[in-house]
């Protein structure tokens, strides 16, 4: 996993509260579980016109010109700024993975679903928390100023405005360790690997029967 330290980049706001998880990644993409091939239908029913379905080019398909994502002032946004409950609904991994994928791996908002808020840090995704009052400056400050940017700082928990106010969040430590060090469950088991080799080889001495072929 990519390790996440400090995210600069144009904000995009979604200024939708309650935001579900059918409306990150409609159910009929759903077919895959590779991780990839979700950034192309992010928001699917929001960015397009027509209903969107696997393996479609998108290219030929007609855009809502009214849908954020869709207007060249918010191309290659990296930060999204939204409402609260972002995430709610189905516990479907696809939805962190779509917008990782299309480049957003920074999500602020009041509030989050819980299982959405998990599966964001466990694929590398920082969900920032922030005051409502603060979601609004964001929001109004992106919607009225083109190429509005931030910073977000893991290490210090900060957001960093171009007017030079900070806003603080809060990060769980685990978690923030594992962003900072690019380790997802994986990594984390990784780094006992040694330990994870001794543990067998004292089993395969003490109990040789568990290691056994029975195919023959």
């Amino acid at each position: 996993m990519k390790a996440y330290t400090t995210e600069e980049g144009i904000v995009a706001p979604l200024d939708r509260a309650n935001v579900d998880t059918d409306l990150i990644i409609p159910k009929q993409f759903l077919k895959s579980i590779k991780r990839t091939g979700f950034g192309d239908n992010l928001f699917d029913e929001l960015r397009y016109l027509d209903e969107g379905y696997p393996g479609q080019d998108n290219s030929k398909r007609p855009k809502n010109p009214d849908f954020v994502l869709n207007q060249p002032r918010y191309a290659g946004a990296t930060i999204l700024v939204t409402r609260k409950n972002f995430g709610c609904g189905s516990s479907r991994e696809h939805a962190p993975w779509a917008l990782n994928e299309y480049g957003f791996r920074t999500v602020i908002a009041p509030s989050y679903a819980d299982i959405f808020f998990n599966n964001s840090f466990k694929n590398g995704m920082l969900p920032v928390i922030l005051s409502e009052a603060q979601v609004d400056q964001i929001i109004k400050a992106s919607s009225e100023i083109e190429g509005y940017q931030l910073v977000v700082d893991l290490k210090t928990q900060e957001v960093r405005l171009p007017s030079g106010e900070i806003f603080n969040f809060e990060v769980d430590p685990f978690r923030k360790h594992c962003l900072l060090n690019g380790l997802d469950d994986i990594g984390l088991t990784l780094q006992d690997s040694e330990v994870i080799r001794e543990y067998e080889a004292r089993t395969q001495q003490s109990r040789p029967w568990v290691f056994q072929d029975l195919s023959d």
